[in-house]
């Protein structure tokens, strides 16, 4: 279940990476029509692998019954992430929800919609899996107990990202013009979600316990052991809580909280049943040595480092596109606007960095961690017998296959042979440790090295001229080869805009128009240029103002409108600009002091000046 997070990770980074194109490739109803015909497609594909479960013969042994349910589990998970990208990438479905005023104001909105569509795959994903589930696996449970246990289990998950968006939408509506400058550079966006990331892990506990429905273990025997064995471990903690994880009926338990104020001991009602008093504790020592070797901290450190590994991993895509022929080709071959292929190509790239990351990083210090925390038993036991007849009941009870291992656990083969061999030679235990503490200094040695890498090719210190004089050839060599592609003629007239180099860029995209009379962006930058050219004997008013009417046209946009305004003032249309400007503001989300500083400078112009007849 753990898995579950990382798709939901990749699924927030599919839609926060997302850049609208200038112009959506399908119309509403079209996107809307192939969306629902995606997800019925989705649902197909999911229920004839679980039938082909159902088809195994009744004698199929019930480790390997389990085996192959998890895995068209997960594979089902991973599709549901595929067509999810297809809703944000190929269907554009963001482009149409971002032009509704309540979705610029409050962007949170519109990542919670996006997010019920992803959840609205699993809960497909779930239902679906429920039948085989209780068909094969023989498990007493309500198909709504089933896909609540996954749903309420997961999404968690989302509470960081709710909390840290809704902050960020309140801070713009506020008037804080303070800090919104700060959150509009790289540093204070990073600082402030460190802060948040800091503060997150102190409380979350807190929440996620009342969402999961826990409440506290009554007093009696098995509370009292429990308690005495925290006490002897020197452990505080805020409560001793039921798990009530799907009904309760998992042998299993856990621990989150990195402060005693904020800190929990889960336990579910089928430990409390089905082990015996030594066998209990020794489960509740496991939890507590991930507390006492600070694993819970180390989690939290792993994940800022992984801000970091990201940034790098980023700024090297930057800079493989600034100097990659090959990269410029790709964009110009798939035909997409130049903002979407670039965030499409981060998104993927994010996403292999998270899977890398996550699966086999942070998946390695799991393993080891939980092998750590078996190992405390010797702490506060002379054997660790009762942990080991823990495992055999989980693996009895399950079904599961014991020799099969996941991504952030050693089998419970592994588990039990790897005590085995520390009940004839405590040695083992101190070689453990040992392992594990040189892990830890060559990760963090390993950030360090990120962090100088990320120094010396960070794209703010690279030389930006030379980047658009290599892009610049680039652009240049492929226009010879496609003449007609009015893609490669815009992205001439960016770089020549960038450079100062008002003709070149201006003959960019009067040939882009040429070839494409409906390119927005194009439509727009050229009025822009025609009416603001710092070299005074390029403007062209009249012109300027008849791309941008055709420009807005096509769309209405914060920054088109905003040229609009710009065309209408420099022809003297004092009033037209105004009112532009107000328009701009008003559909603007981000950015909005500058909009602002356009009403406040066409106001003034309007009051001196009487409207044109």
């Amino acid at each position: 279940m753990f898995g579950n997070f990382i798709f939901f990770i990749v699924a927030l980074l599919i839609y926060s990476t997302y850049q609208p194109p200038e112009t959506p490739q399908l119309a509403v109803w079209s996107s809307l029509l192939l969306f629902l015909g995606l997800t019925c497609g989705y649902a197909l594909i999911t229920r004839w692998n679980f039938r082909k479960i159902e088809k195994l013969k009744p004698t199929t042994p019930l480790p390997r019954l389990d085996h192959r349910f998890s895995s068209v589990l997960t594979q089902s998970s991973i599709l549901a992430l595929v067509f999810f990208g297809i809703d944000i990438y190929a269907l554009n479905l963001p482009a149409f929800t971002s032009a509704l005023p309540l979705m610029r104001r409050l962007p949170t909105l519109e990542g919670l919609l996006f997010m019920a569509i992803f959840i609205g795959h699993l809960i497909i994903l779930w239902c679906l899996a429920y039948q085989t589930h209780h068909r094969v696996l023989s498990k007493e449970m309500s198909r709504r107990e089933f896909v609540n246990s996954h749903l309420v289990f997961n999404l968690p998950v989302l509470l960081p990202w709710l909390l840290l968006s809704g902050i960020f939408d309140l801070i713009h509506l506020l008037p804080l013009p303070g800090l919104q400058q700060m959150l509009d550079t790289r540093n204070g966006q990073i600082a402030f979600f460190l802060f948040f990331l800091f503060f997150v892990a102190l409380t979350a506990p807190a929440l996620i316990q009342r969402f999961w429905g826990c409440r506290p273990l009554e007093p009696g025997v098995q509370r009292d052991r429990i308690e005495a064995l925290c006490l002897k471990s020197g452990l505080k903690y805020a409560d001793i809580v039921y798990w009530p994880i799907f009904g309760g009926r998992m042998i299993t338990a856990g621990v989150m909280g990195l402060v005693s104020r904020f800190r929990y001991l889960l336990v579910t009602r089928a430990l409390l049943n089905y082990l015996t008093p030594d066998e209990l504790e020794a489960v509740i020592a496991h939890e507590i040595g991930h507390v006492k070797r600070r694993h819970l901290l180390y989690y939290l450190l792993f994940f800022g480092g992984f801000m970091l590994v990201s940034l790098l991993g980023l700024n090297l895509v930057f800079y493989t596109q600034l100097h990659s022929d090959a990269m410029y080709r790709f964009i110009a071959f798939i035909g997409r606007d130049q903002v979407n292929a670039t965030s499409l190509i981060y998104s993927v790239s994010l996403i292999i960095l998270i899977i890398i990351y996550f699966r086999f990083i942070f998946g390695y210090f799991m393993r080891n961690f939980e092998r750590q925390a078996d190992t405390y038993v010797y702490a506060v036991f002379p054997t660790a017998r009762p942990l080991i007849r823990t495992l055999e009941k989980i693996a009895l009870s399950s079904g599961q296959d014991p020799q099969r291992p996941n991504w952030h656990h050693f089998s419970i083969a592994q588990r039990i042979g790897f005590l085995e061999r520390c009940e004839a030679n405590r040695e083992w235990v101190v070689h453990h440790d040992r392992k594990i503490r040189r892990s830890i200094i060559l990760f963090f040695l390993g950030l360090l090295m990120a962090a100088g890498l990320n120094y010396h090719i960070d794209y703010v210190n690279t030389d930006p001229e030379m980047s658009r004089e290599h892009l610049e050839r680039i652009i240049t060599r492929e226009i010879a080869s496609k003449p007609e592609d009015a893609n490669l003629r815009r992205f001439l007239g960016d770089i020549s805009y960038e450079m100062g180099k008002w003709e070149d860029a201006m003959a960019a995209y009067e040939a882009t128009i040429a070839l494409a009379p409906q390119n927005v962006h194009a439509l727009n930058n050229l009025a822009w240029l025609y009416a603001t050219c710092e070299d005074q004997q390029q403007r062209q008013p009249r012109r300027a103002l008849s791309l941008a009417r055709r420009a807005v046209k096509q769309m209405e946009a914060p920054h088109i409108l905003d040229t609009l305004a710009e065309a209408y003032f420099v022809n003297g249309h004092w009033q037209e600009a105004l009112a532009a400007a107000r328009n701009a503001l008003a559909l603007a989300r981000d950015n909005r002091d500058y909009y602002q500083g356009q009403v406040d400078r066409f106001e003034t112009y309007a009051a001196l000046h009487q409207p044109n007849e």
